[in-house]
């Protein structure tokens, strides 16, 4: 008999994706177009220490936005960007995201654009085409993506461990000050749209397209703001429901951000997200003891290194991106679904 954590340890297996860059392989020029999301500066810290990129400088229209940020690598205007970069990361804000990724690409570069990547599936659609059309890549920062817990679930449902999958249950949270919530408010979806596709992306990668999809988005609201900020998405398959829900209205929200997966030979969680912390509990059987809830150990996990290694690999030829453009596009559909934006 072996011992479940044994039996588990093989789910953890994937972190191998956030394995370091080939040695000696030539960097490539990267620009950042915007820097008005969030993610913004993390993903340039990332960048920086990545030996597979070579990080030429942002390029920031908003003086507002600029007064923000002190970036190690300069402010440079966007006929330089469109000169010397290969790659270009869209970092503005939400809004701006489609016209600045078609921008990048229609200058022939490869896009990271951060997610959501567009507030309409035309606008997806006219982002893919045109990535097809200049053989360039194109690729959704949906930071998630290369988390090696949330793979390590994919692990466990594709192989059968937890049985028939018949429930997911996500939850992001955040609390989010008066400009976020002013910014988010621009969307209907609100906090689904702007937080919870996350969470859509992981369910639709796991289940893939749902036949019906429910938005209930309340607005409890602050002064100032319209923000649909205690959200929750139903989505339905033929055997399984998922339920997502975030609101931007939880103090120490990070530690209850949580994913769970339940089927019938047993559950997986992952909580919190970050740092990930990932635990299973699987029905008995003749080479698993059963001893409940068991932790599984999981490589070091940091935000945006994976899909910049995703993204390096892909821009060199050695290997496509693991979502394809069609489960792109049925994620920005779900996303939009769920978002009651559809």
């Amino acid at each position: 008999m072996i011992s479940r954590r044994h039996f588990l340890a093989g789910a953890a297996g994937v972190g191998g994706i956030l394995a370091a860059a080939e040695p000696g392989a030539p960097r490539i020029r990267l620009a950042f177009l915007g820097a008005g999301h969030s993610h913004f500066q993390g993903k340039l810290e990332a960048a920086l220490e990545s030996g597979a990129f070579e990080v030429i400088g942002v390029h920031e229209g908003e003086a507002a936005v600029r007064a923000r940020h002190r970036p190690a690598v300069p402010w440079i205007p966007f006929e330089e960007l469109v000169a010397r970069a290969e790659v270009v990361v869209v970092e503005s804000e939400v809004a701006r995201h489609a016209e600045d990724a078609r921008r990048a690409l229609e200058a022939g570069k490869h896009v990271h654009v951060e997610k959501p990547p567009a507030d309409t599936l035309a606008a997806l659609d006219t982002l893919v085409a045109l990535a097809a059309e200049r053989r360039r890549v194109f690729q959704v920062g949906y930071m998630w993506r290369h988390h090696p817990g949330l793979a390590a679930m994919e692990e466990a449902v594709r192989d059968g461990r937890l049985g028939e999958v018949f429930l997911v249950r996500a939850t992001m949270n955040t609390l989010a000050g008066a400009e976020s919530r002013r910014e988010w408010a621009a969307f209907a979806g609100g906090a689904m749209f702007e937080q919870g596709c996350h969470l859509v992306d992981f369910v639709v990668r796991l289940l893939g397209r749902p036949d019906r999809v429910t938005p209930f988005l309340q607005r409890l609201g602050m002064p100032g703001d319209d923000l649909a900020d205690n959200t929750l998405a139903v989505l339905e398959y033929p055997r399984a429901l998922a339920l997502i829900t975030s609101a931007p209205r939880q103090p120490g929200a990070g530690a209850h951000r949580c994913v769970e997966v339940t089927g019938t030979r047993g559950l997986a969680r992952l909580q919190p997200v970050e740092p990930p912390v990932l635990g299973f509990d699987l029905a008995p059987g003749d080479r698993i003891p059963p001893v409940g809830m068991v932790g599984v150990d999981l490589p070091p996990y940091r935000r945006y290194v994976g899909e910049l290694q995703a993204l390096a690999a892909a821009v060199r030829g050695e290997a496509p991106l693991p979502v394809t453009a069609g489960v792109e596009r049925i994620v920005q559909e779900t996303v939009l679904r769920a978002s009651g934006m559809a």
